[in-house]
């Protein structure tokens, strides 16, 4: 369990404010490219899903290096692997427990380290794939988040990011009295989960610096 002091939680209208700005930016279009890729649900066991998520993370910066026809390809081979190794939790972030997140943050771990042509996946990418398999479980991050909370983006600062999203989750629910479904729809974000909106506060308040948040 993690017992240093966690970031305290962003409240109902900080958790508004963001939104509404996210939602300026049309950031979810890949997003839904990835759903409607893998409906009903992201399964990584499958050659096209494996395809998809790669494309997704592209689309978001990720920069991974597509084969050319005939050249391995190792990060597909290494997604494959890693999905069959992990049995993930689908429990909504709110209600996560210290051994889920230390199985996530150990898959976190592994993932990250998977070899991806000429580099690894690395953890920005790694937390967004987790996410993009989990997307009600997981809290991503960049390195802008990931810094700039934890100070760092080792599997243990991930743990911490899924103890911080955990609590805010908590708080967000405890606040509004709401169940999460309901509460995001009276956010404005009702096609998102939780840990999605608690991310889009990160994104706009520290990885774009508050950039179009009202005082």
């Amino acid at each position: 369990m993690v017992t240093d002091a966690l970031p305290p939680a962003p409240g109902l209208d900080g958790l508004r404010a963001a939104a509404r700005v996210y939602a300026r930016y049309r950031a979810d279009l890949s997003w839904g490219a990835l759903l409607a890729a893998t409906a009903p649900g992201i399964d990584l066991s499958e050659a096209a899903h494996r395809t998809a998520l790669h494309r997704w993370l592209n689309a978001w910066g990720c920069r991974l290096r597509y084969p050319r026809r005939g050249e391995p390809d190792p990060l597909d081979a290494g997604l494959a692997a890693w999905w069959a190794r992990h049995t993930l939790p689908r429990t909504p972030i709110a209600a996560l427990t210290d051994a889920e997140v230390g199985a996530l943050a150990a898959a976190y771990g592994e993932l990250a380290a998977l070899p991806a042509g000429r580099r690894t996946l690395g953890p920005t990418a790694a937390a967004k794939a987790l996410f993009a398999v989990r997307p009600h479980t997981v809290m991503p991050w960049d390195a802008a988040i990931a810094v700039t909370l934890h100070g760092a983006r080792d599997e243990r600062a991930f743990a911490r990011h899924l103890h911080t999203g955990r609590a805010w989750a908590r708080a967000a629910l405890a606040e509004s009295g709401l169940e999460e479904h309901a509460l995001t729809a009276y956010l404005g974000r009702e096609d998102v989960s939780l840990a999605k909106l608690l991310d889009e506060y990160l994104y706009v308040t520290l990885t774009r610096g508050r950039e179009g948040m009202t005082p």
